[in-house]
């Protein structure tokens, strides 16, 4: 195993050395593009400032952007031999340029290294997230227009309630997404911050050229005091935990719906059969796996939280502690990446029976619609509440249409407020 700290004078023993790696060097391949990108600001600021020469930044630079390319073709690989990313760089640096491949690190320490690698993950993470968001917000509004007239129960405790209409439920869902892609964006711009250049959390006694890697790394500001960048670190992937959380939770929610309208006591939804397995020993069923783990993935970001949140009851300054917070932020967020990603085109394809979702709407689901009728004929609504329980015969003859184009309060089935959510949506694609 490589390691960059090693002064000769003591024995490594190596399954001491294997647990405190841990899996950081599986962990690394996810943000070693990012430790590229920084590593190459670095050199330029560094010679800027003129501890290189511009010879010397130019064949640093060079072999920085062939070892980012090396690794991404396969032909570089981290694996045990490997700390981390960044004793594989440095490592591979030095093999190539020999001692101007050891001035890399001048100025800076792994703490900011893995710092602002795991700061521009999260922000394009982030810029992912968004765009998924305003994707499904999308196909949600389409479906809610197309929908926006067919009935379907609505539903509280889990009982039939009132009517109800498929372009509600997609259009509940898009305002969702849509807030969702709002939060992603402002946690993007909190989190926008470079910490490189802040070293072991005290500066160094060099005039390092923050403003220029800040600038070239396409932050807006950078973290000014060393203490606070360090005690950042976990505070800022709590926070794009967070952000993903909320679209997971959503998706939880609408997990549960599907659950249950795909059942045959409700029987009102239809899966492709591609987002469904069968069973191994009953030749009758086909599961909605899909939608089940959809439901389940909220939990990983949860889990995540928890152990991160366990882990920063630590005292000013970096910790090693901190390093088991990589693994859970990672793991939750490529889980939720994987599944948004499938998202819009199950949202595309998920059927809603016309037919059974109208079958289920029974008579004494107009209810309301005739207690506010009787209140806005100035009986008061506690009078006319019980004035219709007396009287559920006199709505046989309603229908499910009459009862949607009557419900005319702004975001109601009939004024579902679609065009206001599209602006709203234009309003976040375009900023």
């Amino acid at each position: 195993m490589s390691m960059i700290w090693q002064k000769g004078e003591v024995d490594v023993d190596r399954a001491i050395m294997a647990f405190m790696a841990g899996e950081d060097v599986v962990l690394d391949r996810i943000l070693f593009p990012y430790d590229i990108q920084a590593s190459i600001a670095h050199v330029q600021g560094l010679g800027r400032i003129g501890l290189l020469t511009t010879e010397e930044a130019a064949r640093l630079e060079e072999q920085l952007q062939a070892i980012g390319k090396a690794f991404e073709q396969g032909e570089l690989q981290l694996d045990a031999r490997f700390e981390d990313m960044h004793s594989a760089i440095e490592f591979w640096l030095t093999e190539r340029l020999g001692d101007l491949g050891k001035k890399v690190h001048a100025g800076r320490s792994r703490n900011d290294q893995v710092l602002v690698a795991m700061r521009l993950y999260l922000r394009d993470s982030l810029q992912q997230l968004q765009d998924h968001c305003t994707e499904v917000a999308e196909i949600c509004l389409r479906r809610a227009e197309e929908t926006r007239t067919q009935p379907m129960p609505g539903y509280t405790h889990l009982q039939r309630a009132v009517v109800s209409s498929v372009g509600m439920w997609f259009a509940g869902f898009a305002e969702a997404f849509i807030d969702n892609a709002r939060l992603a964006q402002q946690t993007w711009q909190w989190l926008n911050a470079n910490p490189l250049g802040t070293a072991a959390g005290y500066g160094v006694n060099l005039p390092l050229d923050r403003a220029h890697t800040t600038e070239t790394l396409g932050f807006e500001r950078m973290q000014v005091n060393p203490i606070y960048t360090q005690n950042s670190r976990g505070k800022f992937e709590l926070q794009a935990l967070m952000a993903w959380l909320q679209p997971l939770l959503d998706l939880r929610r609408l997990a549960w719906d599907i659950s249950l309208f795909t059942t045959t006591e409700f029987d009102l939804v239809r899966l492709p059969d591609r987002y469904t397995t069968g069973s191994s020993i009953m030749p009758n069923k086909r599961n909605p796996d899909f939608v089940e783990l959809m439901r389940a993935s909220a939990a990983r970001l949860q889990g995540a939280q928890v152990e991160l949140l366990s882990l920063l009851s630590l005292p000013s300054g970096y910790q090693r502690d901190l390093q088991f917070g990589k693994g859970p932020v990672l793991h939750a967020l490529q889980h939720a990446q994987q599944l948004m990603q499938l998202v819009p085109d199950f949202l595309q394809h998920v059927v809603f029976d016309a037919e059974n979702c109208k079958k289920a709407i029974s008579v004494e689901m107009y209810a309301t619609d005739r207690a506010v009728e009787l209140a806005a004929e100035q009986v008061p609504f506690r009078e006319a509440y019980r004035q219709v329980v007396r009287e559920y015969d006199q709505l046989k003859d309603r229908t499910p249409e009459q009862s949607l184009a009557a419900r005319v309060s702004p975001g109601a089935c009939a004024a579902l407020e679609l065009d206001q959510l599209q602006a709203r949506l234009r309003v976040l694609q375009t900023a």
